[in-house]
Formats: C-alpha cells, structure tokens, sequence
C-alpha cells in the first residue's frame, strides 16, 4: 500500500534519483561508519546509505514507516521523536566513540533538532542535513547581514558548516512550498567551552529586538547580572560577531 505523507509530521519524501545520488556523494559514507538516519521515510537515502555501510540505525515517528523500515535487516530502527533520543547512547549501544548523522529533517520541528543535536556534539564526528534553504542560509550567515541571528551564533560557535547542495521543490513528494538544501556540519575542535544555556539566552536576549541598540535589551540584562565587564552594547545585535559573543558567554 503506498503511503501518504502526513502533514503533521511534515512529510515530503525525496524521489529525484540525481539529487538522492549527490547527496549520498556529499555524505561519503564508508563500510562500517557509525551512522544514525534521522526521519527515514520511504528510504529512499536509506537504502543506498546501507548499501554502502553494512549496517545503519534510523529514527523514524511514524510507526507505520517504522513497521516497513523493520523488514530490512541491516537497518536497526529506534521509533521515536528525535527530541527524546540520547545520541550518546545510542553510539554506546553500538560501540562507537562517535556518530555520523544524516537525514531529510522535517521542517517544522528542524530548529529544535539542531539544538537538541548541538546538546550532545560531544559524541558526533558530522551531520549532513537537507534543510529548508531559508534556515541554512540562517546557520551560515555572517555579520551584519539579515540573515544572522540566534541561530547563527550558537551553531557557528560549535560547527563550521557549510551549504553543499541546491534541492528545488520538485525533488519530493508532495512538492514542499520551499527551497531546499543540504548543510555539512563539523564539530570545531577548538570551540571554546561555554554554558550552552548560557550562550542561548543571551544571544535569545541580544536578537529579541534586533533593530534597537543593544543597551535597550543586553545591556539591561547584563546589568542586571552585575556585569563588570567591557561590552560595547552601543551596536546591534546583527553587528556583533560571534567569538564577541562567545567571549561575553565566558566572561559571564
């Protein structure tokens, strides 16, 4: 029986046999990588990733797709939301040190799943991800651009990432309304240590209104923290670059 894709789970499956080939080109899987797929669907990324591997764990909410994706025996399937799953155990269960992550992300919960991801890049080597376009061209951004904001600087603190590949509408079914593309993220090994919480907060402070100087909004929230720092809160949000914020985080 052919599945129908449900709204509520943000369903668009990819079918276009050229973009599904360039992205498993981008991802580069080797025999043996420890790798988790995040909302499988139809498999069709899938199969041509365990054609590679030999073995890959996949994570996928709707139990009707969870049922299909068990027949296949050189996949183990978690049925669950990607927002309850404990990556670090995941790698534990399979005797990895760290995992390679992948997958079509649906689009109305993608934000949270990057974060949720961010919470535990301790145990991931790298993610390739196909995104909206309009939210990698927000993890990308630099300064000073319309695009930078909250979740550019909490990604760029811990990713270097990079947009690897254009993915128009028609490549799915049912069309999405929205371009398409693929990230690479790879952990910085020279991140600096920070509180994640922190660095979110502030950044969710410093961009809540990101047309007004930031000593209308920062600036008020330093103060009442009793900063005694130097931080020129005489700029805009968007003007601040990202290791300003770091610092900041770390000096807090």
């Amino acid at each position: 029986m052919k599945h129908v894709a449900r709204k509520r789970f943000g369903q668009h499956f990819l079918a276009d046999g050229a973009i599904i080939e360039a992205i498993v080109a981008a991802i580069a899987p080797q025999p043996g990588d420890p790798m988790v797929e995040i909302g499988p669907g139809l498999a069709a990324l899938t199969q041509p990733l365990v054609e590679r591997l030999g073995q890959l764990t996949v994570i996928e909410l709707d139990r009707d797709l969870a049922a299909r994706l068990r027949q296949h025996e050189h996949l183990k399937v978690i049925e669950s939301d990607v927002l309850k799953v404990d990556f670090a155990q995941i790698a534990q269960d399979i005797g990895a040190t760290k995992l390679r992550v992948v997958g079509n992300l649906p689009y109305n919960i993608s934000t949270p799943i990057l974060f949720r991801l961010l919470a535990q890049v301790d145990v991931i080597a790298d993610q390739h991800f196909m995104l909206q376009k309009e939210v990698i061209d927000r993890m990308v951004a630099a300064p000073a651009t319309a695009a930078y904001g909250r979740l550019s600087v909490a990604l760029q603190w811990r990713y270097a990432m990079e947009n690897v590949l254009f993915v128009p509408p028609e490549s799915f079914d049912p069309p999405p309304r929205v371009d398409s593309a693929v990230v690479r993220m790879l952990p910085r090994e020279d991140a600096a240590a920070i509180s994640l919480p922190l660095l979110e907060e502030l950044v969710q402070v410093a961009f809540s209104q990101r047309r007004k100087l930031l000593r209308h909004t920062l600036g008020r929230w330093l103060e009442a923290r009793s900063f005694a720092g130097a931080f020129d809160v005489q700029r805009r949000a968007e003007e601040v670059p990202v290791e300003q914020y770091v610092a900041l985080a770390q000096q807090l």
